[in-house]
């Protein structure tokens, strides 16, 4: 079976139990924890996916699957607009949930142009602040030049030149500045995760070190694991445990998506 897509599952997975209760110490986590589950990051990645699959507005699946899961740790904004108001539309978010359900986009678009225009549009029927649109570009864009085979430096630069962005802390700096800031669920919290993947040696190590930071940690798990797993290449170790925790609609979108861009 083709993979892909396990990275930000994983990442969101197991930094769910740990999203409001810090741990920060790497070698202290638990990815085995029993309050491990799929949350809102997993449900919306997933509604990206089948978007792209079944042709459809980014919008229509969004909606579809967010209110079939109404009880899944939604934003406050979202949640009371899309969710329990059932009112589909923009409300100028500049928070992480559009970087959060954007890496399929960067594994179904084979042109830069391309992946910035419907990373744009998968953000901007809810985010549409223009730091919500950045960010979900951004990741986007991150995760298709890690599968395309350019390495760290080349991905730093291309953020940096064309967002603008400083990704040139260490890992001691981010964990610093994570410490000093707490938690974030803003587009503030975005480059950290991309720092967190460029300043580590492979999958595991990005995925601890990002819930370490003891900040938003199942999203901000569920793009830097994006990145890492587009650099480093599918786990198929991954799929036993990702499909452990999805219920059986979410696994057949899964199935369907990495049947057609999958590795």
């Amino acid at each position: 079976m083709n993979l892909c897509l396990l990275g930000p599952l994983w990442g969101d997975i197991c930094g769910v139990p740990y999203e409001f209760y810090p741990e920060r110490d790497p070698a202290c986590l638990d990815l085995a924890h029993p309050r491990q589950t799929f949350s809102d990051d997993s449900i919306l990645t997933l509604a990206v996916a089948k978007a792209i699959v079944e042709g459809r507005p980014y919008a229509e699946t969004i909606f579809e699957l967010a209110t079939r899961y109404p009880d899944a740790g939604w934003g406050g904004r979202f949640r009371s607009l899309w969710v329990v108001g059932r009112d589909p539309r923009p409300y100028g978010s500049f928070g992480n949930g559009a970087a959060m359900r954007v890496a399929p986009v960067g594994w179904a678009f084979d042109t830069v142009a391309d992946v910035l225009a419907q990373a744009e549009a998968s953000a901007a029927c809810s985010h549409d602040h223009p730091k919500g649109i950045e960010i979900a570009q951004a990741t986007a864009l991150a995760v298709f030049l890690a599968r395309k085979g350019q390495d760290k430096e080349e991905i730093r630069d291309a953020l940096e030149e064309r967002f603008g962005w400083d990704l040139s802390l260490t890992l001691p700096e981010i964990r610093e500045q994570a410490l000093r800031d707490g938690f974030d669920e803003t587009w503030k919290s975005v480059p950290p995760a991309i720092g967190v993947f460029l300043n580590t040696e492979d999958f595991t190590d990005c995925l601890r070190q990002t819930i370490a930071l003891g900040c938003d940690a199942d999203t901000q798990a569920c793009i830097s694991c994006a990145v890492a797993e587009a650099y480093y290449g599918p786990d198929e170790a991954l799929l036993p445990r990702v499909l452990a925790h999805l219920d059986k609609p979410l696994a057949r979108i899964l199935e369907a998506f990495c049947g057609k861009f999958g590795v």
